[in-house]
């Protein structure tokens, strides 16, 4: 060890050796504080400690690790202050040594059995060790020591601590012995932790068992529908608990908003658009509830509901605020100002979208009209109608990317570019706009994901199914590759037991999505399974009342010997979108006239 230092190193471990002092000196600050006249504390540092101090300091400062920690944890052991055990076990961490960091750890809790801290430390460390089994004990003790509102912290902070663990079921099974022999105010806790390890796991029949216990234990508390939320894609009696929830307690406004939530993300929106309804009935004033359901339907093609819906919008954000509800501040009231802003700008923004699904253009033009701003999402707006009148390259015009834009700014231009002439049937220059894209980003799997649904359209397969394997690659939990090509395979009836099981990969990847049901049900038809067909499609088609998913089912009825039934989903079906190609190729290939 050097005799001599620089005034930099001088500086810091003085530092350093100042901040363990100031640990060890618990009260005297804040006695000096309470008043100037009584007598100071004392610190407990003596020579030889603080000299001990120092040589820790300067043994990690100058790389030695492991000399450090001996000599601190000598001085922890013979001060017995838990802010040393904290640093000897920081030192050790920070050297990636677990077996010192834990013996540093046991002779913390030895010293302070009654500590939280300690025992909190020890299972951090167990958990980032992956050692589950070594961590029960340490857990079981934190449980027990501290106050009520640490060991609730403790529980919540369980699933945090393990969510990196390569072997969650390992996790459950050592932890739920512990979890499950928790009684009174800690038994609520102890069942959401455990229902959250369960989810982690994997293990949703075992969350939603819980959720279920949790429903009946604490009927007015909100855990066992917060999981529920959370198992909706994943359980199916999940759904159940929330509905029979909000049967029981209708009024219960912010669940049945986090329920439509819930249901949007599921790509549900027939569903999603009911409970919003519900929502405009029991909160009418709420503009935002209205401003969703609005949405929704035009998502769905319901325009004459969505207008209905976005004019809502409108007349309560005309409508003079309520006393009560007059925000107390001027920064609140700046904040309320900007979301119903936003609020109106998305109603006319929608409104014109509305108008031209209708193909009322000039009304289309007016609700634009009255939209503020230049942002992307209005310059496609006004983008779109130009092209509808014959003026695409005014239109391209709009939607030019700037000299000095980003990369993330180019691709939300030319993103929009590329759909404009992906709407107006342009499929080769829109696959050229995404080639752009793919130059400034390569391997940005979205690009890669339109590009192939691009090449689809133009036949060009072999490069389409590359390009999506591509996007596999590149991203291996990206569902849509997945459901697209399984579901081109089975659009041209090839390799149908392959399609399969690629579409019933991305059905587990995002389970329930309407139009990866709708595949799996057309495969199912191309494999002469009728009655699954039909089942699969039946529930695609009630969650999303597409155009396409009502070609689907139109057929498989069709074939099934039931004309009627398929001639009322269709009709039902043109009656939302007259112009849907994969509706009206159906038609015309079976040579029905509705």
């Amino acid at each position: 060890m050097s005799s001599s230092l620089s005034r930099g190193s001088r500086s810091a471990i003085a530092s350093a050796v100042i901040g363990l002092a100031l640990a060890m000196c618990a009260g005297s600050v804040a006695a000096h504080e309470r008043s100037i006249v009584e007598r100071p504390v004392n610190s407990e540092l003596d020579a030889p400690l603080l000299y001990q101090l120092l040589i820790g300091e300067l043994e990690l400062r100058n790389g030695e690790a492991g000399t450090a920690y001996q000599v601190l944890l000598d001085a922890a052991r013979r001060t017995g202050d838990e802010g040393l055990y904290k640093r000897v076990v920081q030192i050790a961490v920070q050297a990636r040594a677990g077996d010192q960091a834990l013996s540093a750890l046991r002779a913390w809790t030895t010293a302070h059995p009654d500590s939280p801290d300690a025992w909190q430390s020890t299972v951090q460390l167990l958990a980032v060790l992956n050692r589950p089994a070594d961590a029960v004990e340490p857990m079981r003790n934190l449980l027990s020591v501290g106050t009520s509102a640490e060991r609730l912290a403790a529980l919540a902070m369980l699933p945090q601590w393990f969510q990196r663990s390569p072997e969650p079921q390992r996790v459950v099974a050592a932890m739920a012995p512990v979890l499950q022999a928790q009684q009174g105010e800690l038994k609520a806790a102890a069942l959401v932790t455990e229902a959250r390890l369960s989810l982690s796991a994997g293990l949703f029949e075992r969350a939603e068992a819980i959720a279920r216990q949790l429903a009946e234990l604490y009927p007015e508390a909100d855990d066992a529908m917060i999981l529920a939320l959370d198992l909706l894609p994943h359980a199916p009696g999940a759904e159940a608990l929330i509905t029979q929830r909000l049967a029981a307690q209708p009024g219960r406004n912010a669940l049945r908003q986090a329920y439509a939530r819930a249901l949007v993300r599921m790509q549900r929106a027939a569903d999603a658009a009911r409970e919003y309804r519900e929502l405009t009935q029991r909160d009418p004033d709420e503009p935002a509830h209205w401003l969703a359901l609005g949405a929704l339907d035009t998502e769905l093609r319901q325009v004459v509901e969505a207008e209905a819906a976005l004019r809502e919008v409108l007349k309560r954000l005309d409508a003079p605020p309520k006393e009560e509800a007059k925000p107390e501040s001027a920064e609140a009231a700046e904040g309320v100002k900007r979301s119903r802003s936003e609020l109106r700008r998305q109603a006319l923004l929608l409104l014109s979208q509305v108008a031209e699904q209708r193909d009322d253009l000039k009304a289309a033009e007016r609700w634009l009209s009255q939209v503020e701003g230049a942002q992307i999402d209005v310059r496609f707006r006004r983008a779109s109608l130009l092209a509808r009148q014959h003026k695409l390259a005014e239109a391209r015009a709009l939607l030019h990317v700037p000299a000095s834009a980003s990369d993330d700014e180019a691709r939300t231009h030319l993103l929009a570019e590329a759909q404009l002439l992906r709407e107006q049937r342009d499929w080769r220059g829109a696959l050229g706009v995404l080639k752009q894209i793919e130059a400034r980003i390569p391997d940005d799997p979205d690009i890669l994901y339109e590009q192939a649904m691009l090449e689809e359209r133009l036949g060009e397969f072999d490069q389409m199914e590359e390009r999506l394997r591509r996007v596999i690659a590149v991203k291996a939990d990206h569902h849509h590759a997945y459901n697209a090509l399984g579901y081109s395979l089975a659009e041209r009836n090839q390799r149908l037991p392959e399609a399969k099981a690629l579409i019933e990969q991305a059905l587990k990847l995002s389970p329930g999505e309407p139009f990866i049901v709708d595949s799996l049900g057309w495969v199912e038809f191309r494999l002469g399974n009728l009655a699954e067909a039909a089942r699969l499609l039946s529930q695609a088609h009630a969650a999303r009342p597409d155009a396409e998913i009502a070609a689907h089912l139109g057929e498989v009825l069709w074939v099934s010997g039931k004309p009627d039934d398929a001639r009322r989903v269709w009709r039902e079906a043109l009656g939302r979108d007259a112009r849907n190609e994969a509706l009206r190729e159906t038609l015309d290939r079976l040579k029905v006239g509705l």
